[in-house]
């Protein structure tokens, strides 16, 4: 690593010196540090974020092979092809399990064999789930179909909404968060809200015919839990107000912190509500209302005053 700055003739610099040899001991103590930090001996292996999106694309393609991949399979061979993509995704689903749990080591000194037959179950959990996921997911297009008159077919729907895309893969990163692999199901999420902009953390329990409309900013948290027949619209934040602090100056984890969202609620583009607080079934929630209340059943709220102000030739703007 010894070298001299030279033109290379083409503008560039050749052989030049970037002094790795301090550069890559540097990063060597930087990641010991980090290591120690998380109590780790040894660094282990991480589920590939490109292996997962690759599981996610053969499980779709397994649920609606039709829409997503093969316009033009036949009855006699949609079976198969589904059977076969759903035991490849399957396969590579079972070794991204199995790093998570060799990540997580759980349970403490779990063996190898244990940690492989732990994720083979996990996984023939999972695919049992997938069926019933189908179901709920057919509620959710229609629900959206029926409530975006701009919608022309549930095919449109399916296909193209935002909404759908991430209700998608947050019922598939439900069942692995709900199965002990919240690394993978966090995985998961991130794809979907890299994709739309809607960020639902895996954790939430959303009930079936769902609807988020238009979708780019709305935040669903880990311990939210939505009803039935429930519309979102965009930029609307389901969230936490500040966390408690344990004597040790850490936050405390794991108490329930989002809204509970009721039956029949919709909520319009905007709206921020935080705590666990409960929006009673059958409210109205306006857009831009900020909320840290809980409503009762049938409640419509609006901003408390909209102001007018008038502009003579753009001045104040």
């Amino acid at each position: 690593m010894n070298s001299r700055d030279e033109e290379d003739g083409n503008g560039g610099i050749a052989g030049s010196d970037w002094n790795l040899d301090r550069i890559v001991a540097e990063l060597r103590a930087s990641r010991a540090g980090s290591q120690a930090g998380g109590k780790r001996e040894k660094a282990a292996p991480l589920p590939s974020k490109e292996a997962v999106a690759r599981i996610i694309d053969g499980l779709f393609a397994a649920l609606f092979p039709t829409h997503f991949v093969l316009p033009d399979l036949t009855d006699e061979g949609i079976d198969y092809f589904v059977g076969h993509t759903l035991d490849a995704a399957l396969r590579s689903l079972v070794n991204q399990v199995r790093l998570e749990l060799q990540f997580a080591s759980r349970p403490p000194d779990q063996s190898s064999r244990d940690q492989a037959r732990d994720a083979i179950r996990i996984t023939r959990e999972f695919a049992a789930c997938l069926p019933k996921v189908r179901a709920v997911l057919e509620n959710d297009i229609l629900a959206a179909y029926q409530g975006d008159p701009a919608a022309k077919s549930v095919e449109e729907v399916r296909v193209c909404y935002p909404g759908i895309w991430a209700i998608t893969h947050h019922r598939l990163a439900h069942q692995l968060y709900l199965l002990g692999v919240p690394l993978l199901a966090r995985i998961i999420s991130e794809l979907a809200h890299s994709a739309t902009g809607i960020d639902i953390h895996p954790g939430a329990k959303i009930g079936a015919s769902f609807f988020i409309d238009h979708g780019t900013g709305v935040v669903i948290g880990e311990t939210a839990i939505i009803g039935q027949r429930v519309r979102l619209y965009q930029a609307v934040t389901l969230g936490a107000k500040s966390f408690p602090v344990g004597e040790d100056g850490t936050l405390i984890k794991g108490i329930a912190r989002h809204p509970i969202v009721e039956d029949d609620v919709v909520i319009y583009a905007g709206a921020t509500i935080l705590g666990r607080v409960t929006i009673g079934r059958g409210s109205t929630i306006g857009g831009n209302v900020w909320l840290t209340r809980s409503v009762p059943p049938g409640s419509n709220i609006t901003q408390a005053q909209v102001r007018s102000e008038e502009f003579d030739e753009g001045a104040g703007i």
